[in-house]
């Protein structure tokens, strides 16, 4: 119990929840008191609309052709994987990339489980190149890759066993 005390739990804890209830109420707004259902566009700027694409894959459309309930199965294995890299990790950075990742994957697969794919709504585009339509749990599990990324990459300072 003590472990959870420290404050990269308390943290990253914290963030991953936010994470979850911030992507939840925004497709509950949207999708629920807006009533968007899909093919809806609103034309923000000359490179950015607001629009309901939804997902049928994971990451970029990848996998569409797996059934919904395959597709749960390799997120739960992710998200089992990653949880334990969080409990036995004790480093701030490593948690809160951890958590990120988690709080987004968690996210999109209840979209799968109540709709059977994700809604995804932020399209960025220049001329004829199309960026990926994303959300918010997207953003989440893309900056706690960089984390991560970055953690493995900046060296940690060495404690007394590791000397």
């Amino acid at each position: 119990m003590q472990n959870m005390m420290k404050p990269s739990v308390v943290w990253s804890l914290f963030l991953g929840l936010d994470v979850l209830i911030f992507d939840r109420l925004h497709k509950f707004y949207q999708l629920n008191v807006v009533g968007w259902t899909g093919g809806e566009v609103i034309p923000v700027t000359s490179f950015f609309d607001y629009i309901l694409v939804w997902n049928t894959g994971i990451s970029y459309g990848m996998l569409d052709w797996l059934p919904p309930v395959s597709l749960l199965v390799v997120m739960a294995i992710a998200m089992i994987a990653l949880a334990w890299w969080w409990w036995n990790d004790d480093a701030l950075l490593t948690r809160l990339g951890i958590a990120l990742a988690i709080g987004g994957a968690l996210s999109n697969a209840i979209d799968r489980m109540i709709y059977g794919a994700v809604a995804d709504f932020f399209h960025f585009y220049w001329g004829s190149y199309s960026f990926y339509v994303f959300n918010i749990a997207d953003v989440a599990i893309s900056l706690g890759v960089v984390l991560l990324i970055f953690d493995v990459l900046w060296p940690r300072p060495k404690t007394e066993t590791q000397s």
